[in-house]
């Protein structure tokens, strides 16, 4: 499909998380506008929510729309995992009567949005040069765990779609060891996700309430940050850099599995907001821990993503791949035994 039609422009782009939806229009490639947040609870369904936006946008006509989702994808129909909302994708299209209405994980959309963010809205923690030609590897904690990767392929690049924020959680210290096992308790199998997530700062703080044998606090993950990172909560400061150190390790397994020599990226609606004391937690200390390959690591460059809306450049990137006119086939004219070509054989 050409690009160059009247109903090309403008593009409807989506990120959407499990507590709010992020929605705009690219009116020209490239041209990213009329960005608006709207909270999930607000909406019944994902179409409420597009139908909203829309009518707020004044966007008269569109015909072609992409959203990233933190959820995992597999054929039509969509149950998300951290939001109430559960569609058809197909039935979504049709309702808002869209052409094309393309769905990919929101960490695959980051992922194909890193060769495009700005230097001034990257923080660098640590590391050396960035090696060209190297998977960059991408994390980052929010409502979720998000996880992906580029890595080099055919002179660009290809997104890697998984769900390594459910990987298993291995304690590495006294104390982890008994977070693990309070968390073990409650939930039996201990993910990444369970403890590096928004859920996850107040569980943190609670496993430690536990284990000093003080009354577990339900503290909002907000509350948790704020006392933290004021001084004023010990356990809570605590939780922060156990929380950071976590995402130290687990960040540098990605780096080894990946061997992502072109840089680590930090992602997600957590850490930024923890800028300042992110840079002095344990972290990088953690992310380079791995023995006889910290030297290793310790060469790889970590970035800290500090975009306000990061994912709808990869979100773009990728409805203006699937809209790209395709040179057809080259037809085989070698002339075959019985006659006529090999294009002929199935005419």
């Amino acid at each position: 499909m050409s690009t160059g039609l009247p109903e090309a422009w403008p593009r409807l782009l989506g990120d959407v998380g499990g507590s709010n939806a992020r929605f705009a229009l690219e009116t020209a490639p490239g041209v990213i506008e009329d960005i608006l947040t709207l909270s999930n609870d607000r909406y019944p369904t994902l179409q409420d929510a597009l139908r909203d936006y829309l009518a707020q946008a004044g966007a008269r006509r569109v015909a072609h729309a992409a959203i990233g989702i933190a959820n995992p994808l597999n054929g039509d129909q969509v149950t998300m995992t951290n939001c109430h909302w559960r569609f058809s994708i197909e039935a979504t299209r049709r309702a808002l009567g869209f052409s094309t209405l393309l769905l990919l994980n929101d960490f695959t959309a980051l992922a194909l949005a890193l060769p495009r963010l700005p230097r001034g809205e990257l923080s660098r923690i640590g590391g050396g040069e960035p090696r060209p030609d190297s998977p960059l590897a991408l994390i980052g904690p929010g409502t979720g765990l998000g996880v992906s990767a580029l890595v080099p392929h055919a002179g660009g690049w290809r997104a890697l779609s998984g769900e390594g924020g459910h990987t298993s959680f291995a304690p590495a210290n006294e104390r982890e060891i008994g977070i693990w096992r309070y968390v073990s308790a409650r939930f039996g199998h201990v993910s990444h996700e369970r403890l590096l997530s928004g859920s996850g700062l107040s569980l943190l703080h609670r496993a430690l309430c536990a284990l000093d044998g003080a009354a577990e606090l339900d503290l909002a993950p907000s509350e948790v940050s704020a006392r933290g990172l004021s001084g004023a909560d010990a356990r809570c400061r605590e939780t922060l850099e156990i929380f950071c150190g976590l995402l130290g390790s687990a960040a540098g397994n990605l780096a080894l599995t990946l061997g992502a020599r072109g840089g680590v990226y930090i992602g997600g609606g957590i850490v930024p907001r923890l800028s300042g004391f992110f840079e002095q937690s344990p972290f990088r200390r953690r992310f380079e821990d791995k023995g006889r390959m910290s030297a290793y690591l310790a060469d790889i460059p970590v970035y800290l993503i500090t975009s306000a809306y990061p994912a709808l450049p990869g979100v773009a990137a990728h409805l203006a791949d699937h809209l790209a006119p395709r040179d057809p086939a080259p037809v085989d004219t070698t002339t075959h035994p019985r006659g006529g070509t090999a294009g002929d054989m199935h005419a």
